[in-house]
């Protein structure tokens, strides 16, 4: 699934094209700690401003079979435009100056107070890209369950559904990175990934109004989604979580169905390892909670199949499905409502 003259690039792959003065990439690796979705997603500037403008092509022309002496029906293809939108995720983080000072290192004491407001940005960025519904949300950007909701949309065929009901489910995503399919997005003439500003030594009002020194730091992160390609994600949806864990049976078959959902399916050994790329390749992974990722480590164990294995990269071990990496994403919740 070659794509010649990708742009696409992870956020680590853009801090290399960032000014060179070291923060936004050590913020980078920071966030590649605590969350693996927001890792391999590829990122591309948007061509619109602020959105980016995708042709979909909605229908195929229709061939002739003709006769002798008959003529050919005119016909064309139909193409429809979507625009996604872009969403603005801005904190400050205040301390009181003298605290800081106290340390005898201020700016040691201010990033592992900072650390914090990363984190939360950190799950409120993967929240939006999961559950995020501009309906409600009008100010955030379009995640991807709204995007696959209903078995009875047009893009039901990259839906699979698990059979829970009620309200105690959660989903496993398969998702194929590309230029071309799904990737994050960013404003024009900004910076892909999150920013931070460092305001300094500032004036700061207490509850009562009254002043004291402070530093203050400005983080702010304006990103996207866009589906340019809706068969190239898949989700496997109604996944029943009960107080035990997963009560779903034959949970590898619904990753089997996933797999073959894909346009092109990826081989063995072809899929880039967890927190890694292939240039220029559809990058594939799936994502569930740690619920799911504990039965799929089990069933790896177990060995009862030859699909499910565990492999081990730089000598770490991770579990993977006919070579496609199993990722963790905390922000999966079990309290979905079941996909009908």
């Amino acid at each position: 699934m070659p794509i010649i003259g990708s742009t696409a690039l992870t956020l680590a792959e853009w801090a290399t094209r960032l000014d060179p003065d070291g923060k936004p990439a050590a913020v980078i690796e920071l966030l590649g700690q605590t969350n693996e979705m927001l890792t391999d997603m590829l990122w591309m500037q948007c061509n619109d401003g602020a959105s980016h403008k995708t042709t979909v092509r909605s229908g195929l022309p229709t061939a002739t079979w003709r006769l002798l002496n008959y003529g050919v029906a005119k016909s064309k293809s139909t193409t429809v435009q979507v625009r996604d939108s872009t969403g603005m995720l801005e904190i400050f983080s205040e301390i009181d100056k003298s605290l800081a000072d106290l340390h005898g290192n201020s700016a040691e004491f201010r990033m592992g107070e900072d650390m914090a407001f990363i984190e939360a940005m950190n799950q409120q960025m993967q929240q939006t890209v999961l559950y995020g519904n501009t309906s409600a949300n009008p100010e955030r950007f379009l995640g991807l369950s709204a995007r696959f909701n209903s078995l009875l949309a047009d893009n039901k065929e990259s839906i699979v559904d698990a059979g829970g009901s009620g309200s105690t489910n959660t989903s496993i995503w398969l998702i194929g990175w590309g230029q071309n399919t799904c990737h994050g997005l960013f404003p024009k003439g900004s910076k892909a990934g999150l920013q931070v500003h460092d305001m300094g030594e500032v004036p700061i009002h207490d509850a009562s109004g009254n002043i004291y020194m402070g530093y203050r730091t400005h983080f702010k992160w304006d990103c996207g989604l866009t589906l340019r390609d809706w068969r190239y994600v898949v989700r496997v949806a109604n996944i029943n979580v009960g107080p035990g864990g997963v009560t779903v049976d034959g949970l590898i078959n619904f990753l089997i169905a996933a797999v073959n959902k894909l346009p092109a399916i990826p081989a063995a050994g072809n899929s880039p390892p967890p927190g890694g790329t292939v240039p220029g390749q559809i990058n594939t992974a799936f994502y569930c909670n740690r619920w799911v990722r504990t039965a799929l480590d089990t069933q790896a164990v177990a060995k009862s199949n030859a699909f499910l294995t565990i492999e081990t990269r730089d000598g770490k071990p991770y579990t993977a499905f006919r070579g496609i990496p199993i990722r963790i994403c905390d922000q999966l919740l079990n309290t979905e409502a079941r996909v009908v």
